[in-house]
């Protein structure tokens, strides 16, 4: 049995990741994924909004209910656009969704490369995971439904 007190070399330190590590990995792993299967199966709508139908999802109730789309109206068909590579439309469409759809490839390219060196997704991700970068994001997708807004009326 060894001593949890015991000095670890560096690389002993590098090749120990968290659980967290690999629940991230995965994360962002699979989200590539699944925007390459979404570019790959889906049409974008002519509408805007509505290309997650396709995927046997419900309609947005803000839009059925109060002609109004809704913070996330159009960023699937934004992403399906971008994935396409048609990022013109995709921006036109929800340009909030041509950031997702840009960042996550990004995301699973640092991903990958930070696993393949040895270090620890969710500890890298944690130093990222600040107010100034939560609140850019938020400004981003308040930026995205304002848009969007501005296109359906």
């Amino acid at each position: 049995m060894s001593d949890p007190r015991a000095v670890t070399t560096p690389e002993q330190t590098s090749r120990r990741r968290s659980a967290e590590h690999w629940v991230v990995l995965c994360l962002v792993l699979g989200a590539f994924a699944v925007e390459l299967w979404l570019g790959l199966r889906a049409t974008p709508d002519g509408r805007g909004f509505g290309t997650h139908e396709q995927l046997g999802l419900p309609p947005c109730r803000a839009m059925d209910w109060f002609g109004v789309p809704c913070p996330g109206c159009g960023v699937t068909t934004s992403v399906t656009h971008a994935v396409q590579l048609d990022l013109a439309s995709s921006f036109d469409t929800q340009p909030f969704g041509l950031l997702v759809a840009l960042a996550i490839p990004l995301m699973a390219a640092w991903a990958l490369w930070t696993a393949l060196r040895g270090g620890d997704c969710s500890l890298l991700l944690a130093r990222w995971t600040s107010v100034p970068l939560v609140s850019l994001v938020a400004a981003a997708a308040a930026f995205g439904w304002i848009w969007k807004l501005g296109t359906v009326f």
